[in-house]
């Protein structure tokens, strides 16, 4: 189990989120710097709320997707959204 396994588990946009804080820190917190991570961080929490919403919608339990689950949930995604 990874290091960070029950934080990830809460919250599926940990890395993009400990990146966001990394280049704030890197770059003296000049929040323009980090604009794109702050994109990919929200991004990432847009698509994790709609699939938790969906889940819960449909009665799938947790709503939350297993760890171990996710990137293959992203995967299925992203070969299936509209352009």
């Amino acid at each position: 189990m990874p290091k960070n396994y029950e934080a990830e588990k809460n919250n599926p946009c940990l890395k993009e989120q400990e990146l966001s804080y990394k280049c704030l820190s890197k770059n003296n917190f000049d929040h323009g710097k980090c604009e794109l991570y702050y994109a990919n961080y929200n991004n990432c929490k847009e698509f994790w709320n709609k699939v938790r919403a969906d889940r819960r919608a449909n009665g799938i339990f947790p709503y939350l997707p297993d760890v171990a689950d996710r990137e293959s949930i992203k995967a299925e995604y992203m070969k299936t959204k509209p352009t």
